[in-house]
Parts: C-alpha cells; sequence; structure tokens
C-alpha cells in the first residue's frame, strides 16, 4: 500500500480508537477497561510470538519480533511505565470530558514532543515551528473559552488536567520512542510487542485490587468497544509504521496526516455522543491541527 493511503487509515483507526475508549470508559468503571483491552492488544503479539516459534517461516518480517537481553527488558518496562500512567489520566479525562474536547487536547501531543526536543534533547526551532507552536497555543486557548461556555473551565477542571498530563506522557514516551527505536535500534514491533505485554503486567495488580474492593470503585459492564480499543490502535499503529518504512514517505507529512485522528474524534464526539456546539469548537480544532502540521512540517 502507498505511503499516503496508510496514513490517512492510520488516522482514521487513531480516530475510531478514541471513539472506541470514550464508549467504553463512559459511565464505566476505568481499570478493568484498562485491563481488558491491554489483554487483547498484548495476546494478539503473544499468539504471533508463539506462531512464529512453532512456524518459523510463517510470519512475514515487519511481526517477528527479536529477542532481547535482560536490560532490554528492562527499558520495555519503563516504556510500559510511561503509557501505563498515561493511559490512566487519559481515560480518566476521556471518561468525563466531551471527545469534541477531549480530541483535540490529545493532538497537541507532537507540540509537546517538539518542546521536550528543544528542551531536552536542545533541538531549536525553525521560524515555521515556531509559529505553529503560537497557533496551537492560542487555538487551545479558544478551545477553554469554547469549553467555559459549557461550564468546562480549563483552569480549574481536574478531568482537563488529567488528559493533560496523559497527553504530555504521551509526547515524554514518544521522546523515548525516538531513543529506542532511534539510537537503540530496536524494530517496530519489538517495541510495540513487548510493551503490551508489560502493560498487561502493570495492569494485572490494578485490576485485582479493583475487583477484590481494595478501594472504592464504580460497576464494570464488559462492552464491544473494550476489545476493539485495542485491535483499532494495532492496525493504527502497524499502518503508521508500514507508511515510515516507505522508500518514499515523507515524515512530516505523515505526522501531519496523522493528526487528522482528531478530526475523526471530533466529529463522532457529535455525532454519536450528542456533544453540542460542534461550530464554537471547530475553528480551535483546526487552528490546533494547522499549528501541529506547520510545526511538524518546520
Amino acid at each position: 500500500m502507498h505511503w499516503i493511503p496508510a496514513t490517512l487509515l492510520s488516522a482514521l483507526f487513531l480516530g475510531v480508537y478514541e471513539l472506541c475508549t470514550k464508549h467504553a470508559v463512559q459511565d464505566n468503571a476505568v481499570v478493568p477497561v484498562l485491563f481488558f483491552s491491554t489483554v487483547t492488544g498484548a495476546s494478539v503479539w503473544l499468539a504471533l510470538m508463539l506462531l512464529h516459534a512453532i512456524y518459523p517461516h510463517a510470519l512475514p518480517a515487519s511481526l517477528i519480533t527479536d529477542p532481547l537481553t535482560v536490560t532490554q527488558h528492562l527499558q520495555m518496562m519503563l516504556k510500559s511505565a510511561i503509557v501505563a500512567a498515561c493511559w490512566i489520566f487519559t481515560y480518566f479525562g476521556l471518561k468525563h470530558l466531551p471527545l469534541s474536547f477531549g480530541s483535540p487536547i490529545r493532538a497537541t501531543a507532537p507540540l509537546w514532543t517538539l518542546i521536550g526536543a528543544v528542551l531536552i534533547l536542545g533541538e531549536r526551532p525553525t521560524a515555521l515551528e515556531t509559529t505553529g507552536i503560537i497557533i496551537t497555543l492560542a487555538s487551545f486557548v479558544w478551545l477553554s473559552l469554547a469549553g467555559a461556555r459549557e461550564g468546562i473551565h480549563f483552569h480549574r477542571n481536574k478531568w482537563v488536567t488529567c488528559l493533560v498530563l496523559g497527553t504530555l506522557l504521551g509526547a515524554i514516551s514518544s521522546l523515548y520512542d525516538k531513543y529506542l527505536l532511534g539510537r537503540a535500534g530496536y524494530s517496530a514491533q519489538t517495541v510495540q510487542a513487548w510493551f503490551l505485554i508489560y502493560l498487561m503486567l502493570f495492569f494485572l495488580p490494578l485490576a485485582v485490587g479493583w475487583k477484590r474492593r481494595w478501594w472504592k470503585r464504580n460497576p464494570f459492564q464488559w462492552r464491544w468497544s473494550i476489545p476493539c480499543i485495542a485491535l483499532s490502535l494495532l492496525v493504527a499503529d502497524y499502518l503508521y509504521f508500514s507508511a515510515l518504512r516507505h522508500p518514499d514517505a515523507l515524515v512530516s507529512i505523515v505526522m501531519c496526516l496523522r493528526r487528522g485522528s482528531a478530526l475523526v474524534g471530533f466529529t463522532g464526539g457529535l455525532l454519536f455522543f450528542g456533544e453540542r456546539h460542534g461550530l464554537r469548537k471547530l475553528p480551535a480544532v483546526l487552528g490546533i491541527l494547522l499549528g501541529i502540521s506547520l510545526a511538524i512540517v518546520g
């Protein structure tokens, strides 16, 4: 598949991932949703590993994971710990906020990755990147003003804080991915497989604690969207990595097109969850996507 259609499909499935997440956690217990969705993703990779062990030539190279040393397993565990914290904040935020607010906030992750690269890695932003940052932040303020009209005050709403923290942790995870896939030389499938397996193990004690009522908890209802969370994310990431592996692929364009997932989540929130005032929020959403695109292309 050509890299542009692959990227657009990746954005579509990433938007579906956010819609499934919202459907799964709305008026539902978050911890079992996290656990069972992660079990689904980890089970897919464990099955592929088992199939490769039995039939070494049955799978394409893009689905075969590399053997790891003890140190490398610890690096995968660190990746899983970052993602675990990210998902906990994100899922609780998405549970209590309209998706038409949540998706645009989530879309700002590349901006924080860029800022982290400037602060941590010493990179210098270009004029276009700086313009993109300013437009994104201004659009974020615009979105907060639209939220205030609906009673969602960004500066004192704890669920907005959760979503922002989840987005920041996602940016940290992206920076760590750059290290793992770049300097450390891991293959994409190895990172994806092992971080999901260790993520399942991290969520297991929380699932046991929820089951045994170690804390006050909400009731849990099984929904079809729970396994679809993991499956849609697996497809989105596979298409994303497939696009990046294409020899003619332009990374900046891939990153920009993938941010189109925010439009999928935004539209889905209005159509499927009955969220209101879409036209009031749309300019801020488009501004965020424009700012992110400029920052990435720059």
